[in-house]
């Protein structure tokens, strides 16, 4: 059985990656994703916290993480879509405004 600390400490790395990618980064897909990574970094440690207490109350809420997820990411990639093909750019700092 894999210690716990293990992956705890993956969950820290994979949330560092995606917080490193959210300040670093200029092109809003790769925003969008660095912050989808973050969510699942929190996911893993509910999971191993849940799997640590022997309880199913931390996956009940990773459940509803994942659904609010999804809706985000059908949201997000539409308004993305949208800002795109308005303003022929993904780079976060050319879409600052959101006058045309």
């Amino acid at each position: 059985m894999v210690p716990t600390a293990y992956y705890i400490l993956l969950s820290a790395a994979l949330f560092a990656i995606g917080v490193l990618g959210v300040l670093v980064r200029r092109n809003a897909m790769v925003v969008f994703m660095s912050v989808e990574l973050m969510l699942n970094a929190a996911n893993l440690a509910l999971v191993t916290f849940a799997r640590e207490r022997l309880s199913v109350d931390g996956q009940v809420l990773v459940f509803f993480v994942i659904t609010v997820a999804a809706a985000e990411v059908a949201v997000g990639l539409a308004l993305l879509v949208a800002i795109f093909r308005t303003k022929r750019t993904a780079d976060v700092d050319e879409v600052s405004t959101l006058r045309g």
